[in-house]
C-alpha cells in the first residue's frame, strides 16, 4: 500500500510539473504564460532589447505605441524551463521568468545578475478613467544598494543621480518627464505610459505608477552608459541633422513688438560685425488675445512679414517664428476645430482669453493646424519653428479637465505624450511639404522619441539666478541621456525682473551673470539669448573695449570657431546614436568619483567643460551705483581618470584622477581637452556659412592616440539621407607623431575637391585660446590619403 501512494504520489509530482511547464508557450518574439491572473508576453525586440508586456487576465489590449517605431528583429533564441522559471536566452542577454511569482529578471552570459522585478511586483488596481474601466498600473523593482541610476527628462532639482526620490513626472513649464532611467550597470529601462507617472525609489523598492490598460515597459542592455542611449534611439528613433546654420548664435526676446525692431536687431549685428545666424519673434505678431496664434501678421505692427523674412535672409540670417497650440476664440482655427470637436476644453495661456488647445492626438486636426501655418506663416519665408507652451500650459485647472475626450482616449491618459503629438505634426508637415529646407523646431517641452522630430528642446521660463544657472547642467544631461540630445536654456534666465532695479543690462551683477551663462550655452546643442524684463542683444552690455561686452563676443567666436566639431558632431548624433552633451558617467564608467558630478560635462567626446556657477562679484552698493566688475574668482575642477587632458587655454598638460583650483577670470570658462584630440578649427566669420572650410587649421592635442572624421554636406537640406556627404578620417598615432588623413568618402554638390589643412601640434596657448609654440604643417589635400610625421 505504502509503495502504491509513493508511486501515486510521484505520478502527481511528475504531473505538475508538466503542467507547469506547459503552462507557458512559445512566440515568434519570445513566451507567452499567465500568472497571478495576469497575461504576460516577454518579446524579444532585439538581442539587447526586452519588451515586457502584461495586463489583467479577460481584459483584451491593442496599445500602438507613439513612442516606439521599431519593429522585432529576428532574433535566435533558446527558451528552457526547470518547472519553476523559464529562461530566454538570446547571443547576449538572459531573461527568466517566475513561473510562480510573474518576476521577470535578466543577466548576462555569463550569469551576472543585471535588473530584477519584485516577487508579485506588478499590480493592476481597477478604476474608472471618465467611463472607462482601467487600472492604476504598478511596476516594482529592485535596484542593488550601491547602483546609481540616470535619468527622467529633464528636472530641476540639481541632481544627476536620481535615486532616493519620490517625482510625480507630468510636462509642464521648466520641467520634461521621461519615464525612463539609466543604470550604472549599462542598462535602461523604458516605461511606456503616456500619463502622468509616479516614479518613486527607496530603499525597497524602485516603481513605476501610472494610469493605463497594461503594464509596459522595454529593458536595454546597452554594456554602458552610451550603449543604452544607442538603444534608445534604436529603439524609438534617430535625429535627423539640423542645419549647419542652427548651431550657429541666435538672438530673441520678449519680445519685439514691430517688424522694424526685429530687422534694426540684425543690422546692428551685422554693423558690430558680432557673429549672429538667427533671429527669433516672439508672440503677439498676430495681435490681440482673442486673436491668439491665428497664423497671420498684424498688419499695423507686421505690414511687410514677407519684406522682414527677405531683410533676414539678404543679411545672411534666419529667422524662426512662434506659434502654440492653443487658438483664440475670434480665430478661424478656432472656429474649425470647435465645430469638428477637435479641441480640448481647458484653459490654456493667456488668461482669461478664451484660448483653448487643439486636439494635437488627431491627425486631422495636425492637418488643419500645418494648412493655416503654412498659408499664414511659412509662405512669407520662414526658416524654423518655436513651438511654445508644448505641454501645454494648463490655468484655471480644473479634475474634469483631465477627463476632457481626445482622439486617443482621456486627455488624462495621454498627457504627457502632447508635445511628441504636436511636434511631431510640424515636422512630418513640413517634411512633406519641403525637402530644401530642414526641420529645426524650438519647443518647450518633450517625451520619449521627440529626437526624430528636428527639436531642440528648451528649459522653460526659468528664473534668472545663480542657482537657476547651476541646475541647468545636470537638467541637460538628464534628458539629454534619454536618447534626446538637443537642448538648450535662455541665456540669462527667462524672469529677470530681480535685476531692474539696479540698472538691468547696466548691473554688473546680472553681467557677470549673463556672461557665465553665455558660456556655457557656448557649450550646448544651441546657443540662443533669450529673457523677459531685461533686453539681451549684446550691445545692451557696453561697447567694445568693455569687460562685459568683450566677454560676449569672445564666446560667441569661439562657437563660430568650433562650428566644424558641433557639425561632425551633430553627424555622429545622426549616424551614430552618439550625443553633444555626456555626462561623465557616460564617458569614464571606471572612475566611481564622476557617479555624480553634475557641474561639469563633455561637450561631445573631446572637450571638458567646468562652468561657473557661483558669483565672484566683489562691488560694493552705493545707492544705485556699483563700483566695477572685479576679475577674480577660481572654481574646483575635477578631471576624470580613463583620460589624461590639456588646458584649452595655456596647453598645460594635467593627468586624470585629481582635483584642483583653476582661477576663473570673467572671460575664462573652463576647458580641457583630451590627450589624443583631433580639433578643427573654424575661419572668423560673420555667420556659419559666410566661408567654405578650404583652409581649415586642424589641432593636435599629443599624448594619447586619436582619431577624429570631418563631416560635411550641402548644410541645409535633406541630401544626406541619400548618400550626398563626404567624410575625411585623421588618426593621430601618438608613439610615432603622425597623422594619417584618410582618403575622403562620398561627395555632395558643392564639396570642396581641393582644400589646405594647417595641422598645429598644441604646445601651449593664452586666454584668447589662440594656440602658439606648437609644430605645425600645412598640405593641400584633394581627396586622396596622407600621412604627416611630426
Amino acid at each position: 500500500m505504502k509503495k502504491v501512494q509513493a508511486y501515486f504520489l510521484l505520478c502527481c509530482l511528475f504531473l505538475s510539473i508538466q503542467l507547469v511547464a506547459q503552462s507557458y508557450q512559445k512566440t515568434n518574439l519570445g513566451i507567452k504564460t499567465s500568472t497571478q491572473s495576469m497575461t504576460v508576453e516577454i518579446q524579444f525586440y532585439s538581442p539587447t532589447i526586452v519588451r515586457v508586456l502584461k495586463n489583467p487576465e479577460r481584459v483584451s489590449t491593442t496599445k500602438k505605441s507613439l513612442s516606439v517605431i521599431k519593429m522585432p528583429e529576428k532574433t535566435d533564441l533558446n527558451i528552457t524551463d526547470d518547472g519553476k522559471e523559464v529562461a530566454i536566452s538570446s547571443k547576449l542577454i538572459k531573461v527568466f521568468y517566475n513561473l510562480t511569482t510573474g518576476k521577470v529578471s535578466y543577466s548576462d552570459l555569463k550569469g551576472n545578475n543585471l535588473f530584477t522585478e519584485k516577487d508579485y511586483g506588478t499590480q493592476f488596481t481597477p478604476t474608472l478613467d471618465v467611463k472607462k474601466e482601467s487600472f492604476t498600473v504598478r511596476q516594482a523593482f529592485l535596484l542593488d544598494k550601491e547602483e546609481a541610476i540616470y535619468g527622467l527628462g529633464e528636472q530641476q532639482n540639481g541632481k544627476l543621480q536620481q535615486r532616493g526620490q519620490r517625482i510625480v513626472l507630468k510636462n509642464d513649464n521648466m520641467k520634461v518627464c521621461f519615464p525612463y532611467f539609466l543604470s550604472s550597470k549599462g542598462f535602461g529601462v523604458f516605461w511606456d505610459n503616456y500619463s502622468s507617472t509616479v516614479f518613486t525609489d527607496n530603499v525597497q523598492e524602485t516603481s513605476m505608477e501610472s494610469l493605463g490598460d497594461c503594464s509596459d515597459y522595454y529593458f536595454m542592455y546597452g554594456g554602458s552608459g552610451n550603449g543604452v542611449v544607442a538603444q534608445m534611439r534604436d529603439l524609438t528613433g534617430q535625429a535627423p541633422m539640423f542645419p549647419l546654420w542652427a548651431y550657429g548664435y541666435w538672438q530673441s526676446k520678449e519680445r519685439y513688438k514691430i517688424q522694424q525692431e526685429l530687422m534694426d536687431v540684425v543690422a546692428k549685428y551685422r554693423e558690430l560685425k558680432v557673429p549672429l545666424d538667427g533671429i527669433i519673434q516672439d508672440w503677439q505678431y498676430w495681435g490681440k488675445d482673442s486673436l491668439w496664434n491665428q497664423m497671420a501678421w498684424d498688419p499695423i505692427t507686421y505690414p511687410d512679414p514677407k519684406g522682414m523674412a527677405d531683410f533676414v535672409h539678404k543679411n545672411k540670417a534666419h529667422l524662426m517664428v512662434v506659434a502654440w497650440p492653443g487658438f483664440g476664440p475670434l480665430t478661424k482655427q478656432y472656429k474649425e476645430l470647435m465645430a469638428k470637436k477637435m479641441m480640448i476644453d481647458f484653459d490654456t495661456w493667456p488668461p482669461k482669453s478664451g484660448v483653448k488647445p487643439y486636439d494635437v492626438y488627431n491627425p486631422a486636426a495636425r492637418d488643419i493646424y500645418w494648412n493655416y501655418l503654412n498659408k499664414g506663416v511659412f509662405s512669407v519665408g520662414v526658416d524654423a519653428w518655436w513651438l511654445d507652451s508644448s505641454e501645454p500650459d494648463h490655468i484655471n485647472i480644473k479634475e474634469a479637465d483631465f477627463d476632457q475626450p481626445t482622439f486617443l482616449g482621456s486627455y488624462r491618459s495621454v498627457v504627457n505624450a502632447f508635445p511628441l503629438e504636436h511636434v511631431g505634426g510640424i515636422y512630418d508637415h513640413q517634411r512633406a511639404t519641403t525637402s530644401d529646407k530642414r526641420v529645426c523646431i524650438l519647443t518647450r517641452s518633450a517625451f520619449v522619441g521627440q529626437q526624430r522630430y528636428g527639436a531642440n528642446t528648451w528649459s522653460g521660463d526659468i528664473q534668472s539666478t545663480w542657482e537657476m544657472l547651476g541646475k541647468q547642467i545636470p537638467a541637460a544631461l538628464n534628458f539629454s541621456l534619454g536618447g534626446v540630445p538637443y537642448w538648450n536654456a535662455d541665456i540669462g534666465g527667462f524672469f529677470a525682473g530681480r535685476w531692474v532695479k539696479d540698472g538691468g543690462a547696466n548691473n554688473p551683477e546680472f553681467r557677470e551673470l549673463y556672461v557665465r551663462w553665455l558660456q556655457f550655452a557656448t557649450f550646448t546643442p544651441m546657443m540662443r539669448s533669450h529673457g523677459t524684463d531685461i533686453p539681451r542683444e549684446i550691445y545692451n552690455f557696453g561697447k567694445p573695449g568693455v569687460w562685459s561686452y568683450d566677454a560676449l563676443e569672445k564666446n560667441i567666436n569661439l562657437r563660430y570657431s568650433l562650428l566644424p566639431y558641433i557639425y561632425s558632431t551633430a553627424w555622429e548624433v545622426t549616424s551614430k546614436s552618439a550625443s553633444i552633451m555626456y555626462a561623465f558617467p557616460l564617458m569614464f564608467e571606471g572612475d566611481p568619483k564622476v557617479r555624480d558630478i553634475n557641474d561639469e560635462f563633455m561637450f561631445g567626446r573631446s572637450i571638458l567643460v567646468a562652468p561657473v556657477v557661483k558669483s565672484m562679484y566683489t562691488g560694493k552698493k552705493e545707492g544705485k551705483v556699483f563700483e566695477d566688475f572685479s576679475h577674480t574668482g577660481s572654481r574646483e575642477v575635477y578631471l576624470p581618470k580613463g583620460a589624461d587632458w590639456v588646458d584649452f587655454w595655456t596647453g598645460e598638460k594635467l593627468h586624470g584622477g585629481q582635483s584642483f583650483t583653476k582661477e576663473t577670470p570673467i572671460n575664462i570658462i573652463p576647458l580641457y581637452v583630451k590627450q589624443g584630440t583631433i580639433l578643427p578649427w573654424g575661419p572668423k566669420v560673420q555667420y556659419a556659412e559666410e566661408k567654405k572650410w578650404d583652409n581649415l587649421e586642424i589641432r593636435i592635442y599629443p599624448g594619447a592616440d586619436g582619431e577624429f572624421s570631418l563631416y560635411e554636406d550641402e548644410n541645409d537640406n535633406y541630401n544626406y539621407e541619400k548618400g550626398l556627404y563626404s567624410t575625411i578620417s585623421m588618426k593621430w598615432d601618438n608613439r610615432l607623431k603622425t597623422l594619417t588623413i584618410g582618403e575622403r568618402k562620398g561627395s555632395f554638390e558643392g564639396m570642396l575637391k581641393t582644400r589646405r589643412f594647417n595641422f598645429v601640434l598644441v604646445q601651449k596657448g593664452n586666454d584668447s585660446g589662440v594656440q602658439t609654440g606648437g609644430t605645425s604643417k600645412t598640405i593641400v589635400y584633394k581627396g586622396k590619403s596622407v600621412s604627416i610625421r611630426f
